[in-house]
């Protein structure tokens, strides 16, 4: 249902997590759309592949770009294009 809803025409996927963005859930959602030979606007919100700050997870959140503001925030951004 996933893969025939994201072969919609106009269709954005975006993938939002709270893992760098090798290796993460993004990866695998673009590989698999990849080899289904889906092509949606795909984009991903994900902590930076570097060695990240310590505290508080909503302070980190605000700071790498994933908190629910931020992806509110670049979503309305992508789709107002």
């Amino acid at each position: 249902r996933i893969l025939a809803a994201a072969r919609r025409p106009g269709r954005l996927v975006v993938v939002a997590e709270n893992h760098t963005c090798i290796g993460g859930l993004g990866e695998g959602v673009a590989s698999l759309l990849m080899r289904e030979g889906v092509t949606p606007v795909f984009r991903q919100i994900a902590l930076p592949d570097e060695f990240l700050d310590a505290g508080a997870l909503p302070t980190l959140h605000d700071r790498y770009g994933v908190s629910t503001a931020e992806v509110v925030r670049r979503i309305r951004e992508w789709t107002s294009k």
